[in-house]
């Protein structure tokens, strides 16, 4: 589930993680009004979507970029007018872009370093590890291609936490000036405090900031939350935002079905995410191409196979549908039944071809074969992306 950057500001503020003062507004007026509670002339506003590159993009209306520097709260009102209710596109959003439906106003800083540090969940150790470099403000993914020496590892014990003597460590790696040691050991500590409390899987500060009037702030956080703990936090689960999202994605969601978007017009429902990757690198691999990733996971009721078969044919880019079933725990016959009484409730527009194999296998596809129903069955994954490649061309 992914955050707006205020939303995220909301939590830093919420564990102590020293950061640069602001607001949220959805008017003009409130803008305005957040930028004089402020009392400074160094002021910035940033478009609130789930998207990378505000910075560059350009709005449908013509105003370029989603983060400008301001002077007065009327400047930042005027700004606000020209971003709020407007489309952002940007590298990542596509042509299509994202309403902006919210503004962050904050003080802007005078930066004199810009550092990184994260805390993920390492999955060779079983533990939470630190990850911080020197180099910040750009992507880690560079640093460690091109300068690797720049990054620092640190494990932590999932039983006693970060320590203080660790906190003060990485500081000084991170070659924070010896008067504002203390502090920074501090912010490091409360992140990885909201790290372990909210079920994060991922905090990421880029760029951790020293300023020129010596101060250590988080000037921009990216969170991910582990789905599986959300229950834990109704006030994180509240922070999701379904206008940003996919509203096929949405829909999925509902019916706890795992579904992603892609580009796409072949679409593939398949049991276990390991087969559906598997299906979607075998139809590229004969020419076709996904139109989404589903698993309905391996213990599917009828109803969630009738709503992933609805989802599939709502998208009008989708030419043929593969199905794909591996029955282990879920047997190839119930899941016959649930795929002919599906297709017959949504009177499918689209060719279908079907794979089964597994457990009762032989009455699931004597199921299919007496179902009446216009589908193709494949003997096995390699023919059924073939056929249905061909079906969609």
């Amino acid at each position: 589930m992914n955050i707006h950057e205020y939303q995220a500001k909301e939590l830093l503020d919420l564990f102590g993680v020293a950061n640069s003062p602001g607001g949220v507004a959805s008017t003009p007026e409130e803008a305005e009004k957040i930028a004089t509670s402020l009392n400074t002339q160094d002021l910035v506003i940033k478009a609130q979507v789930h998207a990378g590159g505000r910075g560059k993009g350009t709005f449908k209306n013509g105003f370029k970029g989603g983060v400008h520097l301001c002077k007065t709260p009327a400047e930042i009102r005027d700004t606000a007018a020209k971003m709020l209710g407007e489309t952002l596109v940007t590298h990542q959003t596509g042509e299509e872009g994202r309403v902006v439906r919210k503004v962050l106003v904050a003080q802007s800083v005078e930066i004199e370093k810009e550092l990184y540090f994260a805390i993920l969940i390492d999955r060779a150790i079983s533990a939470p590890i630190i990850v911080a470099s020197t180099e910040g403000g750009v992507d880690i993914e560079a640093v460690a291609e091109h300068t690797p020496e720049k990054i620092f590892h640190l494990p932590v014990d999932p039983l006693i936490g970060l320590q203080p003597y660790q906190a003060r460590k990485l500081a000084k790696m991170l070659g924070i000036p010896t008067a504002l040691l203390k502090n920074a050991a501090t912010l490091f500590e409360n992140l990885y405090k909201l790290f372990i409390a909210r079920d994060c899987s991922m905090v990421e500060v880029n760029p951790l900031v020293i300023t020129k009037d010596n101060q250590v702030l988080a000037l921009d956080a990216k969170f991910n939350f582990d789905d599986n703990a959300l229950f834990r936090h109704p006030d994180v689960q509240a922070y999701r935002d379904i206008e940003e999202e996919d509203p096929r994605e949405v829909e999925a969601s509902k019916h706890s079905l795992s579904y992603i978007g892609l580009d796409g017009n072949i679409a593939c429902l398949v049991n276990g995410a390991g087969l559906a990757m598997a299906t979607m690198d075998i139809i590229k691999h004969h020419g076709g191409e996904p139109a989404n990733f589903l698993d309905v996971g391996g213990g599917a009721s009828e109803q969630q196979v009738t709503e992933a078969f609805k989802i599939l044919v709502a998208d009008s880019r989708v030419k043929a549908i593969l199905v794909n079933i591996f029955g282990g725990i879920m047997k190839c016959d119930v899941i016959a039944q649930g795929i002919i009484n599906a297709v017959k409730a949504v009177n499918l527009p689209v060719p279908l071809v079907v794979r089964l194999e597994g457990t009762n296998v032989d009455a699931g596809r004597k199921l299919l074969s007496e179902s009446g129903l216009k589908l193709t069955a494949a003997t096995d994954i390699s023919d059924a992306a073939q056929k249905v490649v061909a079906a969609a061309a």
